[in-house]
């Protein structure tokens, strides 16, 4: 389990960008993985009344960023997404979204995550993600 610090690390980080703006709440996470929630509400769907692809994205890419976050090498000052896929399987129109992020490959220059977006309330999987990230270091 993440510690509590931690998850108000996140919260704090998020909170006046794009995850604290669509209210995404780190929930869990340890060595390697990490477990987010989003409430459905209006704003977060599409003109023809189904969640948003992209507020989808936005949770499964929030909690690989925040993972790759947990799971920098040394010497490492960030990361930046360099790759993104996304498959859709279904939506949700209430309730609450979950995601869970798994680390893939964990290198000293790029990281690999899977996430998996479910339904909260009755567990049929949402959408399969996976994105590449760039480990960053400081130049010199």
């Amino acid at each position: 389990m993440v510690n509590k610090a931690l998850l108000e690390t996140f919260k704090r980080r998020g909170a006046d960008h794009l995850p604290g703006y669509l209210g995404i709440e780190v929930t869990d996470g340890g060595d390697g993985w990490l477990e987010a929630d989003l409430p459905v509400r209006p704003e977060l769907m599409a003109p023809n009344g189904f969640l948003h692809a992209g507020t989808v994205v936005t949770l499964a890419d929030t909690v690989c960023g925040y993972g790759c976050v947990m799971a920098l090498p040394e010497g490492a000052q960030g990361f930046t997404t360099i790759e993104l896929k996304s498959n859709f399987l279904g939506t949700a129109r209430e309730g609450i979204i979950a995601a869970r992020a798994d680390l893939l490959h964990r290198g000293r220059t790029t990281q690999v995550w899977d996430a998996k977006v479910t339904h909260k309330d009755n567990g049929k999987t949402i959408a399969h993600f996976r994105c590449t990230q760039m480990i960053l270091y400081p130049k010199g």
